[in-house]
């Protein structure tokens, strides 16, 4: 079969090339991948790819949707199933599992993280990681759900949710995780604030709804925030960006006030700033990925139409380094798939 196989780091180590067909493990179906979307850990894994247990070659590609060729015997999956994968291969047997949070499974796997991934025309995975796929989604929609719109749903909804009556502000407009908090934050009626460094990404974000915009690199973005809020600040900030914005974002937050964060783009380690989440009264949150419910959730979300997920471009599965450049160069306005079936 052909897919996107990395043998050593940097750009010259993927390659799209003949690989070796998937042999399902007991318990494992096998999906002919029909779509898969790019997320920042495929560039992650190809350049670094540090405190993720994994060995090369490895075929890369988190997220995907497609159909059942193959399932193990007595399982509900039967060949020709439309399905959208989950990408943790959970243990169904730990603390976390047995609450029903497979996101904080204390053995999980990942496909194209820790496990062969989703850039091939076939994956396997156990049964559990293969949910039907809603029917008013074509293949490339339903592909870009997995990773960063699960990711956003749990980060709005899962630890203190957001409210009707809050305002969020959302970091770094323009990515996929980003463009999905906002389409969310909407839906439950929430008031938002969005920052880019590209004036044209601030107007697509109004176009989308957003309520307020803020270049990062022409204003002040926290002394923005706190005047747009009556000198409050915001109940929420979202921020997938890390040590460029983490200042902004904790002064920009009311007292109480609580930040998400699932990512760390410009650098993993920046000032704590103890004092000023001691005397706010500050939460933070870590958040990535989510549970299966949280999954059948946002599945829920777009078959009532409430979410329709945002693509920027497509790809064929040969010209997959063209999109990771464009996400590499911060392009992007929602997200990138690729058609792995084309």
């Amino acid at each position: 079969m052909r897919a996107a196989v990395l043998t050593e780091r940097g750009k010259a180590g993927l390659a799209v090339t003949d690989f070796a067909e998937p042999v399902p493990a007991a318990g494992e179906a096998v999906m002919k991948v029909h779509a898969a979307s790019i997320n920042h850990v495929d560039l992650y894994m190809r350049d670094s790819g540090a405190g993720i247990s994994h060995e090369l070659p490895l075929i890369l590609g988190v997220d995907g949707a497609g159909e059942i060729v193959e399932a193990p015997a007595g399982s509900h999956l039967k060949p020709g199933d439309p399905v959208v994968l989950y990408p943790m291969a959970s243990c169904g047997r730990c603390r976390a599992c047995q609450a029903g949070d497979q996101a904080n499974c204390s053995t999980f796997s990942i496909s194209g993280e820790t496990r062969h991934g989703s850039f091939a025309e076939l994956i396997a995975m156990p049964e559990h990681c293969f949910v039907p796929k809603p029917e008013n989604l074509s293949w490339e929609a339903a592909a870009t759900l997995p990773v960063a719109y699960l990711t956003a749903w749990r980060m709005l909804f899962s630890h203190d949710p957001l409210q009707s009556a809050e305002t969020v502000l959302i970091v770094g407009i323009g990515g996929g995780v980003a463009a999905a908090c906002l389409q969310m934050a909407k839906m439950v009626g929430a008031q938002t604030i969005v920052t880019s460094s590209n004036d044209e990404k601030l107007k697509w974000a109004n176009s989308l709804g957003a309520d307020f915009g803020i270049n990062y690199n022409t204003d002040q973005v926290a002394k923005q925030v706190i005047a747009l809020t009556g000198g409050e600040g915001v109940d929420m900030v979202v921020d997938t960006v890390g040590k460029a914005s983490w200042g902004d974002s904790l002064r920009s937050l009311r007292r109480s006030g609580r930040l998400v964060t699932c990512g760390a783009t410009t650098g993993g380690h920046p000032s704590a700033d103890i004092q000023r989440l001691f005397s706010k009264q500050l939460a933070i949150y870590g958040s990535t990925t989510g549970s299966l419910e949280e999954f059948r959730q946002l599945i829920e979300a777009t078959k009532r139409g409430l979410i329709q997920p945002l693509i920027d471009r497509q790809y064929p599965l040969a010209e997959l380094a063209e999109g990771l450049e464009r996400m590499e160069r911060g392009e992007q306005r929602g997200k990138l798939v690729v058609n792995v079936s084309s």
